[in-house]
């Protein structure tokens, strides 16, 4: 006999208890009599029931819908949510409470309520966030190791080997009906209709329902959404697909969806429909707020109490939340109150080690006079926490500009020439050292030849101290980058965290280097800064401080590395500008 699906929901519903009639067993099953009573016939014949007074399952058929039992669940929580900036700072999405209950702790509790207590939750970001649960839940928790550099194909693939009558399972959603089962019979993906214009998955199926094509984007259609399942059969066969697709190069974005869409015409998998207010993926602040009002009110999130606090308002007037990737020091979000857009700084990990917030705060008093800042609304020199206007119109400067990088140098020149003053100065050598510490603290690992390059910078610091240096007010961290401009050229210098007093030519150094400038490039930016050519003492200055910054930073990026972070070719690039330049100085 073929079993089919009618067969399976037959048998299923024989097994919760014996039925008298046909009409019972088509009611229970949302059948036609006529399609019940060959079904019958055929599971009379082979056996599956039998007809003692009542229909009722037979060992025969209780082995068989065995057989389509869920084995165990699958929960991928590794990722950031950058869409629900500043919470997911402090807390992972999976980890908020919707109408009192954390999401991630339903979703267990509904796979608990049909029997399901093999569950794997895979994690990254904020890992040691989910350890409670292996006392309150005996959940299993795998790390994903690459979670922050791939999308969560590497977190299905970490557990691959754990795919059989599984649910793979997305943390952060939340079902209002438990939608889970002790026994599956077809793969399938949940699917919702949407209203209007959707950017989701949107599937389209044939008659028998089996999802045939994917589309990403579309206008009223049924779209991927919420919980998936996968027969043991499905496993073995997307099992190897996910291996290959990880391990081919170009893949570090891909969902694991991605190896399914390219692979419908061998994975059988059917669309689970289901209605929009049963399964929720709240995909910002704004959606999670109109399910649980709760959090037009208070988000328990400190970043959010600080912003109300100062414009004094209620946390619903707190809008257009958008998080920003610029900066490497800081996590940073663009958002609005009362139609004006500001951008809150909070400080990244480890940043307590490496900046002193009260130095900064005087820094940003001191400069107030020239005005050429970002507009500061709040500054907490404890928390390092800054909200700053944001500045309409601008866009980060582009090196290839000369008429730009001219207008940088200048406000440069202007920044070195003005009276400004503070107390605190940055000595490269003392910030060389100590940086170094909180790498060996940590147990980064240094570059092989890092003694000798050590040493060299060693030389290139006394060097410097040969000079009568007058110290002036500086950037330090003077990233074109942090260059603001617009159509007519008027520029905003953002990002004093490093600044102090130090010989002004060090800003030259580190907008070259962030620049990723040629030796070219760099005179003519002395040029650009001197308005005529650097003299030699002047050149090996510059030289020296790109130097001993590309060291500085390469230290910098190692600490951050020991902390779980990465910046890529970033530390490579920064620790071959030490090298190249201290032979720069050696030459002159």
């Amino acid at each position: 006999m073929e079993f089919n699906h009618l067969q399976f929901n037959v048998l299923m519903a024989l097994r919760q208890g014996t039925m008298e009639t046909l009409g019972d067993i088509a009611k229970e099953c949302a059948s036609s009599l006529a399609s019940i009573n060959q079904v019958i016939n055929d599971l009379l014949k082979d056996q599956m029931i039998e007809k003692t007074g009542a229909y009722q399952l037979t060992e025969k058929g209780n082995q068989l819908i065995q057989t389509y039992g869920v084995e165990n669940a699958i929960i991928l929580a590794a990722g950031f949510s950058s869409r629900f900036v500043p919470l997911s700072y402090e807390c992972p999405k999976a980890l908020l409470s919707v109408h009192g209950e954390r999401m991630i702790e339903r979703q267990i509790r509904q796979l608990h309520e049909v029997g399901i207590y093999q569950i794997t939750l895979v994690v990254g970001y904020l890992k040691e966030k989910f350890d409670y649960l292996i006392d309150l839940f005996g959940v299993e928790l795998v790390y994903c190791e690459d979670y922050a550099q791939r999308n969560n194909l590497s977190s299905l693939y970490c557990v691959r080997h754990k795919l059989s009558n599984s649910y793979v399972l997305s943390s952060d959603n939340y079902m209002v009906d438990n939608l889970f089962h002790a026994y599956e019979y077809d793969s399938w993906y949940c699917t919702v209709k949407a209203e209007a214009e959707t950017e989701e998955w949107c599937v389209f199926t044939d008659h028998k329902n089996r999802i045939r094509r994917v589309e990403l984007g579309g206008f009223q259609e049924w779209h991927m959404y919420g919980p998936v399942y996968f027969s043991k059969e499905f496993s073995e066969k997307i099992r190897p697909l996910l291996e290959s697709a990880y391990h081919r190069p170009g893949t570090k974005n891909y969902y694991w969806e991605d190896v399914l869409c390219n692979h419908l015409d061998t994975l059988e998998i059917f669309a689970n429909q289901q209605s929009r207010k049963v399964v929720y993926e709240f995909e910002n602040l704004e959606e999670l707020r109109v399910f649980d009002k709760t959090y037009q009110v208070n988000s328990k999130n400190e970043t959010m109490k600080v912003i109300a606090r100062v414009f004094n308002v209620e946390e619903r007037q707190i809008n257009g939340i958008v998080p920003l990737k610029l900066g490497m020091t800081n996590r940073s979000f663009l958002f609005e109150v009362c139609g004006e857009s500001y951008i809150c700084r909070i400080p990244g990990e480890g940043t307590d080690q490496l900046i002193n917030r009260q130095e900064e705060y005087a820094t940003y008093r001191a400069l107030a006079p020239l005005q050429f800042t970002e507009v500061l609304v709040h500054f907490d020199p404890k928390t390092g926490i800054k909200i700053a206007k944001y500045e309409e119109n601008t866009r980060a400067l582009n090196t290839e500009n000369v008429d730009e990088l001219k207008a940088a140098m200048a406000m440069l020149k202007k920044l070195h020439t003005s009276d400004i003053q503070v107390d605190h100065s940055f000595d490269m050598g003392k910030s060389i050292r100590f940086y170094e510490k909180l790498c060996m603290d940590r147990h980064a690992i240094l570059f092989e030849d890092y003694s000798k390059v050590r040493a060299n910078m060693d030389l290139l610091l006394e060097r410097l101290q040969s000079y009568p240096l007058v110290k002036t007010m500086a950037h330090i961290d003077a990233n074109c980058d942090n260059f603001l401009v617009d159509d007519d050229l008027k520029m905003t210098l953002i990002d004093w965290e490093y600044a102090g007093m130090c010989d002004p030519l060090i800003d030259l150094s580190m907008f070259a280097i962030y620049s990723h400038f040629s030796k070219d490039q760099v005179e003519h930016l002395m040029q650009y800064y001197f308005h005529r050519e650097p003299n030699e003492d002047e050149r090996i200055r510059v030289y020296a401080y790109m130097a001993l910054g590309g060291f500085l930073w390469s230290l910098w990026a190692l600490y951050k590395q020991a902390l779980g972070l990465s910046f890529g070719a970033y530390t490579l690039n920064m620790y071959r500008y030490a090298k190249a330049y201290y032979q720069e100085v050696i030459k002159l």
